[in-house]
């Protein structure tokens, strides 16, 4: 999609890999079994937490990138 022009954004915590395989924008995710989510937080807390990272994954794909990069995210000090 990236030759096509069409920016992407990969959203997860397993970054080193994501870097590895070449994917252009990466954001990072909470945890592996719920990289946009947090069971522990409250249904409020959860939805928030959601809209944060989605919101800082589209602003990565504003960003004009050359090689894989990586976006640090509310995930990582969340709680």
């Amino acid at each position: 999609m990236e030759r096509a022009g069409l920016p992407t954004a990969l959203i997860t915590p397993l970054y080193n890999l994501a870097e590895g395989v070449g994917a252009s924008r990466i954001v990072e995710g909470k945890a592996v079994p719920y990289p946009v989510g947090d069971p522990s937080c409250s249904l409020d807390e959860e939805k928030r937490f959601r809209k944060q990272v989605v919101q800082e994954a589209l602003e990565a794909l504003k960003t004009r990138v050359e090689n894989p990069t990586v976006f640090q995210t509310a995930a990582a000090s969340w709680r």
